[in-house]
C-alpha cells in the first residue's frame, strides 16, 4: 500500500511524503528515507523500486520525503523541512499508520546521506541508526567549495543557463527538471556549491556553517551509523566518509564504514545483479537486523 501525505505547508507550498507499507502492517518498524540531488534536484520517488520493495519485504514501512530545494530555498530552511517530516512520523503518522517509532532507521543517498548525517543530532527522538549512502559531513572544504577537477574537465556550463533552472517560487520536487542538473554542473565547476545552497560564504562566513555541518557536531551519543561509500566516486569523495567514520569512532560513537572497491557514486542504482550490491545489502541487511 502506498499513500501520499502533505506533512508540511509552506507560503501555499504543500510538501509531500510517500508511505509504503508491507501487506497486514502491524507495529511495523521505519525506514525513513532521504532522496538525494544535491539539495538542488530529486524527490520522493526517486527511490528505486527494488529497493523500497527489498525494504517492505524485510517488514519495514517506507517514508520517503521531499523536502524544499535549493537555490530557491536555502539551507537552514532544508534541516527544517526535514526537522518536520520526522516530527510527523511521530506524531500524526504514529496515530495514521501501524508504526513502530520506536524502531526507525534514517537512510539516504548522496545529499540525502548528508541529510541522514544531519538526523545524527538534529531531530528528536534520535533515530535507531543512520544510513548513509556516499553521504558526507564536511559542506565548505574544497571538494565543495572550489572547483572541481573532475567537472571541469566537462564542457562549461555558463552562467546565464545555469540559472534559467531556478524557478520565480521554491518547490519541494523539481519534477525531472534537467536543468537543475545543470545548475548543479555549474555549481560544482565554480565552487559556488555552498553560497548557492546556503546562502553564506564560506571565505568569510565559515562559522555559519558549523550548525549544518555533521562532522563538526558528533558526540557519543550519536544513533548507531552505517556508512557506505564507493572508491571510485567522482561527484562525493570517498575521504568523506572516511573522515566521518573517523570522527564518529574517535567519540565514542558505533560506526560501520563499508568501503566498496572499484564503485562510483550511485553504484548501488545497478541492482542485485552486481555483487558489489548484493554484497553492500548484505551487510545492511544485518546492520537494520542488530539496531533497529
Amino acid at each position: 500500500m502506498t499513500k501520499t501525505i502533505i506533512y508540511r505547508r509552506v507560503d501555499g507550498l504543500d510538501i509531500c511524503l510517500d508511505v509504503h507499507l508491507p501487506e497486514n502492517a502491524d507495529h511495523v518498524p521505519v525506514v525513513f528515507w532521504i532522496h538525494g540531488g544535491a539539495l538542488i534536484g530529486g524527490h520522493r520517488n526517486n527511490i528505486k523500486p527494488w529497493q523500497r520493495d527489498w525494504y517492505i519485504e524485510r517488514g519495514y514501512a517506507v517514508v520517503s520525503i521531499d523536502y524544499r530545494l535549493a537555490p530557491e530555498t536555502k539551507l537552514r530552511a532544508i534541516v527544517e523541512d526535514v526537522c518536520a517530516a520526522w516530527k510527523w512520523l511521530h506524531t500524526d503518522g504514529a496515530s495514521l499508520f501501524p508504526f513502530d517509532t520506536s524502531r526507525v532507521a534514517v537512510v539516504g543517498h548522496s545529499a540525502g546521506g548528508y541529510l541522514t548525517l544531519v538526523c545524527g543530532y538534529a531531530v528528536s527522538p534520535k533515530p535507531n541508526a543512520l544510513v548513509s549512502f556516499y553521504g558526507y559531513g564536511d559542506i565548505i572544504g574544497p571538494w565543495y567549495s572550489e572547483p572541481d577537477p573532475f567537472y571541469c574537465r566537462l564542457d562549461r556550463v555558463p552562467e546565464t543557463e545555469a540559472r534559467t533552472a531556478i524557478r520565480p517560487r521554491p518547490i519541494a520536487n523539481d519534477g525531472g527538471d534537467p536543468a537543475r542538473g545543470r545548475f548543479y554542473l555549474w555549481t560544482r565547476q565554480t565552487g559556488r556549491w555552498p553560497v548557492e545552497v546556503a546562502g553564506y560564504d564560506p571565505a568569510n562566513e565559515a562559522d555559519r556553517f558549523v550548525p549544518f555541518m555533521p562532522i563538526r557536531n558528533v558526540s557519543g551519543d550519536w544513533p548507531p551509523a552505517l556508512l557506505i561509500h564507493g572508491q571510485q566516486d567522482t561527484d562525493v569523495p570517498h575521504e568523506q566518509s572516511e573522515c566521518m567514520a573517523h570522527e564518529l569512532r574517535e567519540r565514542g560513537a558505533v560506526c560501520e564504514f563499508l568501503s566498496v572497491p572499484n564503485a562510483g557514486h550511485g553504484f548501488d542504482g545497478h541492482g542485485l545483479g552486481d555483487p558489489a550490491v548484493v554484497d553492500t545489502f548484505h551487510r545492511l541487511a544485518a546492520f537494520l537486523e542488530k539496531y533497529v
